[in-house]
């Protein structure tokens, strides 16, 4: 099969999979239209929950191995759509459709990419091939569930739309409760110690909080206040307020180390919900990265988490499409960007995967 060939075959199935519902933990249909995928190409697979592997064909324990991955989940349609979001169809050399930028396009275009280099002999690294599920919610039966059932990866190539260049770093996330405490009373009488009240403070200390370690690549830190609750009565004062903070972790930090230190200093009680979204990144000098600047694509930093957070490797976001597309109403990806994302992680691969 020619590359323009199985350039048409995988946007076929990009269709075929905007088409099927598969909302994080329903991806069943959609895990068994990529078994088709490699049962068409002849390639032996596992399935795991709904996460679809595929080892080369000449794999050899010896070498090093380069993991592809990218996601067959999508979230919910939001209420701005206005094009049925299951209807793959192509207007103006657009493919719209739910899952169609975050992250289909990535995803039929590593398959394409895995299956071009499947029977290659003379190969640098061994090529694992991963359709995951579960990215959108960070479930259990994600990449990071089924990560101890796989073999060491050495680097990993995660699809996610960054108009084909090179996100050599992605941030980090922590999710706090944070709770600021007061003295409930009847709203007629004075208090000194109202929560609400209380919690300006609170809100003006995370306003100005700044770490001290900024990335060359991901910039500072960033902390925000998302969420804010309290009260549930006009003539009550509330015994505490509630509020969540989004913290966006640079590669300056561990997780860890940021909740220590806002558990610290922070004028308020705070608990972490969980400390494993890390952020990740490559080397600018990796060998990966470089077959990608070679080819004229450049770097950056990402702000937004993918399943490189499951990862403890270094590892490499680049896909088709464009992020900013992701999650939005009438979500597209183009025709070209498909089969320029082929091309383009074939060509760095070869360069990459050379003996």
């Amino acid at each position: 099969m020619t590359q323009k060939q199985l350039t048409e075959k995988a946007i076929d199935l990009l269709k075929e999979l905007i088409s099927i519902p598969s909302f994080s933990k329903e991806e069943d249909k959609t895990a068994e239209a990529i078994q088709n995928w490699f049962t068409f190409f002849s390639i032996p697979f596992t399935r795991e929950n709904n996460n679809v592997y595929a080892k080369n064909k000449f794999w050899n324990d010896g070498k090093p191995t380069l993991l592809l991955n990218s996601h067959h989940d999508t979230v919910k349609p939001n209420q701005g759509y206005t094009k049925d979001p299951f209807d793959p169809h192509i207007e103006d050399g657009k493919l719209y459709g739910l899952g169609s930028n975050d992250a289909g396009g990535c995803l039929v275009s590593l398959l394409a990419t895995f299956t071009h280099f499947y029977a290659n002999e003379n190969l640098s690294h061994n090529i694992l091939m991963v359709a995951s599920a579960e990215e959108e919610n960070a479930g259990k039966n994600s990449l990071r569930g089924l990560l101890p059932n796989l073999p060491k990866i050495d680097v990993a190539l995660v699809g996610e739309p960054t108009l084909m260049n090179l996100a050599i770093a992605e941030k980090g996330l922590l999710v706090f409760d944070a709770v600021v405490k007061g003295t409930p009373s009847h709203a007629a009488h004075p208090n000194e110690d109202n929560a609400i009240y209380n919690t300006i403070k609170v809100l003006e200390w995370f306003k100005n909080y700044t770490f001290n370690k900024t990335s060359e690549v991901l910039g500072e830190v960033k902390l925000t206040v998302t969420q804010i609750n309290a009260g549930n009565q006009h003539n009550v004062v509330p015994s505490q307020v509630d509020l969540v903070l989004d913290v966006r972790v640079n590669d300056k930090y561990t997780n860890q180390e940021i909740a220590t230190i806002l558990k610290s200093e922070a004028p308020c009680e705070l608990k972490e919900r969980s400390l494993r979204l890390n952020s990740s990144s490559i080397d600018k000098n990796h060998a990966l990265v470089q077959s990608g600047i070679a080819l004229g694509r450049t770097t950056y930093g990402s702000p937004t988490l993918s399943d490189q957070a499951a990862l403890t490797c270094q590892s490499l976001k680049l896909g088709p499409g464009d992020s900013t597309r992701s999650h939005s109403a009438n979500e597209y990806i183009y025709i070209h960007e498909i089969e320029e994302g082929i091309d383009l992680y074939i060509e760095i691969l070869e360069g990459f995967l050379a003996p």
